[in-house]
């Protein structure tokens, strides 16, 4: 051997070996400790959720294309939510996928690319919703001219508020009902979704909404941009109006609300009307209305009094009626007195047709007298037949009573089963029978051992041959 060949063995036995799980693991642990916290600014692609909740991805430039996946515990706190092509901020740290020897970026946070980019999310997302149907005008609702109770779902401290509540004591006090969340933040957008749903279920339940927030940043007014927020909106049941920044600023809860107010202010402004204008404008239709009516009034009465004077004297018109009433009483009274005179002579007619009550009483005694005795005679004949009847069949059922064989001598034989044994195969040897004579008189015997011998016939005495005949 070589001292050539001595080197080289002696050097790969100075390599250290691995295992291929040995090395992946390694490697894993080599990214992660030199890439602990990085961030990384490139556009979302490949975005997928599965079952599990975790998200994968990718995020590439024009050149290069790395892998990403954010746990289910940070993708519910991230503050943009992942969509498909939106330039993003991710930091987190670098890890690799054993399996596969692929290296990944582990995402923590997540935040947009500069304005431009949430531009670009937002009118994506405002197509997106806008194809569902969720701005058309058709789905507007119009605002009651003058609510009993107002909700307003905006934060609870600051100048939104006061400035509605003043707003409406100016013009047209009302109930208000103030729903408080946060206008920006995280979870801003989930509690003002909920204050809109949660509205429509108490009672009582608000006429009309008012969501509010003051002006501020496009990144402060995100949370009025969520589709949550929008949906939420877009399917109340209650008219909505969006007040949300300055009238420069747009939200997409402007469009899905039934009416956008350029500032809070305006929108209490809108929602109800001022009092005193009403109050001058009622004085008003009550003046015109009086005077309409008077002057109507007044041409009805010059209409009546010309076509009265068309009309003749109503003295004299109730005069002639008078008479022909009292003409027509007097026809009406000869007439009743013929009716009734007719009437009368008609009953004295009848009534000299009828029998006197008395007689016609003895009459009907007469009769009654002949019929009792009639029937007496018939019902005697009658119950003296039926009886004879009974006689004869009282007879009849003696002889042809079984009771009246057994007087002759014979028995009635019966089974167990106190049926009539009238066969001898119906007998056998130890059966028990049971015997009836005359007077219902029984016995019960054993049946002995059974045998059928025929009745011999008794012979007659021969004629005496040597006896004369007669004949």
């Amino acid at each position: 051997m070589t001292d050539l060949d001595n080197s080289v063995k002696e050097m790969k036995s100075n390599v250290p070996e691995f295992s291929v799980t040995e090395l992946a693991l390694s490697l894993k642990q080599t990214l992660e400790q030199n890439y602990s916290r990085v961030r990384v600014r490139g556009e979302l692609s490949r975005v997928s959720i599965p079952g599990s909740g975790h998200m994968y991805s990718s995020l590439k430039d024009n050149d290069a294309v790395i892998d990403a996946v954010c746990w289910k515990g940070n993708l519910s706190k991230l503050s943009v939510k992942p969509e498909e092509g939106l330039e993003v901020i991710c930091t987190g740290r670098i890890s690799s996928y054993p399996k596969s020897s692929k290296y990944q970026l582990v995402i923590e946070s997540m935040e947009l690319a500069g304005e431009g980019a949430l531009l670009k999310m937002l009118e994506e997302r405002r197509k997106k919703l806008a194809a569902e149907g969720l701005f058309d005008e058709e789905r507007k609702k119009a605002l009651p001219f003058l609510p009993d109770v107002i909700g307003v779902v905006t934060s609870p401290t600051g100048a939104v508020i006061r400035d509605i509540l003043h707003r409406l004591e100016d013009r047209f006090p009302r109930h208000v009902l103030v729903w408080p969340v946060l206008v920006q933040g995280d979870g801003a957008a989930e509690q003002i979704a909920a204050a809109i749903k949660e509205f429509e279920a108490i009672e009582p339940r608000p006429d009309v909404l008012i969501v509010a927030r003051g002006g501020g940043s496009l990144e402060d007014l995100m949370a009025f941009n969520e589709e949550t927020v929008v949906r939420a909106a877009a399917d109340c049941a209650i008219p909505i109006i969006s007040a949300v920044g300055h009238e420069t600023d747009t939200t997409l809860i402007d469009y899905a609300a039934d009416l956008r107010a350029p500032t809070p202010t305006g929108a209490a402004e809108m929602v109800v009307p001022v009092r005193s204008n009403l109050l001058v404008q009622i004085s008003e239709d009550q003046a015109r209305l009086v005077s309409s009516m008077t002057r109507l009034l007044s041409e009805h009465r010059h209409r009546l009094e010309a076509q009265a004077k068309g009309l003749g004297d109503p003295a004299r018109l109730l005069e002639i009626k008078t008479q022909n009433l009292d003409h027509l009483g007097d026809k009406m009274t000869g007439i009743f007195k013929q009716y009734l005179s007719e009437k009368k002579s008609g009953a004295r007619e009848l009534g000299a047709r009828l029998y006197h009550p008395k007689d016609r009483i003895e009459e009907a005694k007469r009769n009654l007298t002949n019929w009792t005795e009639r029937m007496a005679v018939l019902g005697k004949k009658l119950i003296e037949k039926k009886q004879n009847e009974l006689k004869n069949m009282a007879s009849i059922l003696d002889v042809l009573s079984f009771e009246s064989v057994l007087e002759r001598g014979f028995v009635v034989v019966r089974g167990a089963d106190n049926n009539l044994i009238t066969e001898v195969e119906q007998t056998q040897a130890e059966q028990q029978i049971q015997l009836q004579f005359k007077q219902n008189k029984r016995i019960d015997v054993t049946v002995g051992k059974t045998r059928i011998q025929p009745i011999k016939k008794k012979k007659t005495k021969k004629e005496n041959p040597d006896q004369d005949s007669l004949f």
